[in-house]
């Protein structure tokens, strides 16, 4: 166990606060992802990689794949997500280091959250600003592809706390993994339907304002509520 990752400010016993925790845990953990940067950069490149797939199996034909880019680059991001989404507890599982959070004297919701923003940082953001890249692949202007990069902004951090949710009540279940993905995906569904459908409906002509303001709504509810619900399934999986 990496005892220098893990440690937290010197004053936690005398005023442990929420915000001094939050921030050690995400420093520990944007740290942690830099030294492991063969693990970190995997949800971007397979990103890319599926993405640039699909405009050599369909074909050159432009009005086909503008139809189909907005559904492909999310379903692609979405599974990116997923790929990372395991390691989220799990490595601090096994060292031992999560049974030390749970028993500190932080909030263990601020500790999930830091978590949670951590895998943001690492995993969707770099998908959410790759996106233009692979929409001029499938031929989107300027006002696509801008549209895209907001809604996967808005959307992917709602991923992550979805994803952090059955991570943790999986937490040391074989096949981990597996469940994870059972238990996620068909959550995802009203991600991915109103975050491709933005970029539809504005390739269509259609107001796309709607859209927008569900993931938005979305993300700002599991801010609020998803570090909570997580902590309290980290602490069933671990009783």
């Amino acid at each position: 166990m990496n005892q220098q990752a893990l440690t937290l400010p010197a004053h936690a016993a005398a005023d442990p606060g929420v915000l001094p925790g939050y921030y050690a845990i995400l420093r520990r953990e944007l740290l942690l992802a830099m030294r492991s940067r063969g693990e970190a950069v995997q949800p971007a490149v397979f990103f890319v990689i599926v993405a640039s797939l699909f405009p050599l199996g369909v074909g050159a034909d432009t009005q086909l794949l503008t139809r189909i880019a907005p559904g492909v680059v999310w379903v692609c991001g979405l599974l990116a997500a997923l790929l990372s989404l395991s390691r989220l507890f799990n490595s601090d599982y096994l060292d031992g280091t999560l049974e030390q959070l749970l028993l500190s004297p932080y909030a263990l919701p601020a500790l999930v959250a830091a978590k949670i923003c951590a895998h943001w940082l690492t995993t969707g953001l770099p998908l959410s600003l790759i996106a233009p890249l692979l929409g001029l692949q499938f031929g989107l202007d300027g006002g696509e592809l801008w549209l895209m990069v907001i809604t996967l902004l808005l959307g992917t951090p709602l991923l992550s706390m979805i994803g952090a949710i059955a991570a943790a009540l999986t937490l040391g279940a074989r096949g981990s993994s597996v469940l994870i993905a059972l238990l996620v995906l068909p959550l995802y569904v009203p991600v991915l339907i109103f975050g491709a459908g933005a970029v539809e409906a504005s390739l269509s002509g259609v107001d796309y304002s709607g859209h927008l303001a569900l993931l938005g709504a979305g993300t700002l509810l599991g801010i609020v509520f998803v570090p909570f619900v997580a902590a309290a399934a980290l602490r069933i999986s671990l009783d």
